[in-house]
Order: structure tokens, then sequence, then C-alpha cells
């Protein structure tokens, strides 16, 4: 039975600042549809062009944060739900207090002097292309994790959910409670999150990966983490197998591989065994922006993962949180969930 802090995630949380562009403003740029990165110097000016030239929304957001409000969205159980994170002391800072506490989640933020980090989300036909300012989310330390009313969260929850990118900003606190987590037979779980991460951060990532209980991760960042290691394919089953037969840390759980292929079906790979899934279809005039769609689908799989349900639970719950969000702007949901 899920209880209340039976779930802990600890991220990069970012104020989604949301508009529809146009292709020029991403050849602007240089960014690309379906794909995350961090801003560079050249991409500073965007920010503000954004607000002035286009209809902005600005919605909480920070991929471990989406996928945390989303799970505690699905359970309804008050505080089911806790995460960590830095924010600045900032009229964004408040909103995402605001923001955490109306979800129902137990947030522990660090609080830094720099400004509340951001992120771009900028929607051509319904894509998504992420181009995020950490500033403050960039600053979170250990030293933060390891004082005694945050450890005490990790002591509580018995599943870990972290998304990549924060292996850019405190790897050190990643492994801490990766260790906690196969030291005392618990869950821990990462993603992939994206290209650049398997890509320029690989050792990190492969520090973490004995430890990972499940991997999630979408095609495109599934294909890139099979280049950089020299896998010679491209098949999303095959590397969703080869991920998942990536030795462990700890023999108390098996690592299972869970890939999304955006319309396409979601990719199981566990046991030595590769199961479909098929999404729920959705007309094209139905989707507003796939913003936290991902985020979402970990969401609502982690949901029933721990209430004890069976993967094939978990995936349709995962489906089923990110066909909602896909049909409304940003990682946002009705007040009450309908899933059977």
């Amino acid at each position: 039975m899920a209880y209340e802090g039976i779930l802990m995630g600890m991220g990069n949380p970012l104020l989604d600042i949301s508009a529809v562009v146009d292709e020029e403003f991403l050849a602007k740029y240089g960014i690309k549809l379906n794909n995350a990165i961090l801003a560079e110097e050249k991409h500073v000016p965007m920010y503000d062009e954004m607000s002035s030239k286009y209809n902005v929304e600005y919605i909480a957001g920070g991929a471990t944060q989406n996928s945390i409000r989303v799970a505690q969205w699905m359970l309804q159980i008050p505080g089911a739900t806790s995460y960590i994170g830095s924010i600045g002391k900032d009229k964004y800072g408040e909103e995402m207090k605001k923001n955490a506490k109306e979800a129902g989640v137990n947030v522990h933020y660090y609080e830094d002097e720099s400004p509340t980090g951001t992120c771009a989300v900028c929607v051509v036909a319904g894509e998504r292309s992420l181009v995020a300012n950490l500033s403050a989310a960039n600053c979170y330390k250990s030293d933060h994790l390891k004082k005694p009313e945050n450890w005490a969260l990790v002591e509580k929850a018995k599943y870990f959910y972290i998304a990549g990118f924060f292996l850019t900003v405190s790897p050190e606190s990643i492994m801490l409670v990766a260790e906690h987590a196969a030291a005392n037979n618990k869950v821990f779980m990462m993603n992939l999150s994206a290209p650049f991460i398997c890509e320029f951060f690989k050792d990190v990532q492969e520090k973490a990966l004995p430890y990972m209980d499940f991997v999630f991760g979408n095609e495109t960042e599934a294909r890139t983490f099979s280049k950089v290691h020299g896998w010679k394919t491209e098949d999303v089953e095959e590397i969703a197998l080869k991920i998942s037969q990536w030795p462990k840390a700890s023999g108390t759980h098996k690592r299972i591989t869970v890939i999304t292929q955006g319309a396409d079906p979601v990719v199981v790979a566990e046991d030595g065994k590769v199961k479909l899934f098929p999404v729920i279809p959705l007309p094209k005039e139905k989707l507003v922006d796939t913003n936290g769609a991902g985020d979402a689908f970990v969401g609502g799989f982690l949901s029933q993962l721990v209430q004890g349900k069976p993967i094939e639970d978990c995936v349709k719950a995962g489906c089923y949180a990110s066909n909602v969000i896909i049909q409304r702007s940003g990682c946002t949901y009705p007040e009450k969930p309908n899933f059977k």
C-alpha cells in the first residue's frame, strides 16, 4: 500500500516559460524540436524575446518535479511524495513553492542566492524544444541532503526517482541515495533524460547505472546511449535489452528498462525479454504540446509501481497520464484523475 513519503524525487526545479513559437525562432537560436539542452551564452536573450513576442505561460516544471507531481496527482494521497532541489529566493521560487504545495508534494527546497532556474519551452506544431537555464538549480549540494530533516525523507521513502539532468548538478547526492537504496532493498530509478546527458555526462551516468532498478528514456535517448557505448545498433528493443542487462550493484531487484517512442508502443525489457505496449492514440487536432509527456508517463508509471501493481498496470497508467498532459499546455492536469 502507498503511504505518506513512499516516493522521493530529487532534481532541478525549473519554472517553464512556455510559448508557441515559429520555425524562424528555432533557427535563430539554433535549437531542434524534441531535444533538451542547457542554455549557452547565445540563448540568454531568448527568454526575454519569448516573453515580449509571444503569448507566454509560466508553469512550475523541471523533469523530476513534473514526474513527482503527476505521481502525486494519480495517487491522491496527501504527501505520498517528496521532492528535493534548489530554487532562488525570488518570485519564481515563491511560485514554485505555492505550486508544489497545491499539488500535495512535500518539498524541501534548498534556497540559493541565485535566481530560480527557468526552462524555455518552445512549441512548434505541438512538438517541443527545451532550453534550460539552471541558475539556482545548479547550486544544489549534498550538504543540504545530509541535513537530518532532509535525510529523513530518504529514510522514509521506499522508491526514488531522479531524472538524468541532475547528473549535471550533484552526482554526489545521487550516489548517496543510490547507495542507501541498494543497502536497504529499496527501488532506485533514473531517466536517460536527454541525448546530451548520454554523450557528455557518460562517466557519471555509468557510475550510477549499476544502482538503477528502472531506467526510463525515449527512443532518441536510447539510440544516443547505444551510439556512445559503441553498440552499433539503432534497434530500440535491442538497446533496451542491453541496458537492462548492464551489471547491477545489488541483486535484490532485477533491472527493468522502459523506453517510450511517442505514438509508437512502449518498450519494456526485463528478464532477457522485450514486451511492447501500445499507447492511447490521440488525433492530431487534440494535441496541444508534448512538453512534460515523458515526465507524465513516468509519474503515472510510478503511481502504480509504489502500490505494488504489475508492470502492465504501471505502463497503462503512464500512457493515461501522458495522454492527459499532451492535451493541455505544459505539465498540467485536471483536478482529479479518472484512471481505471
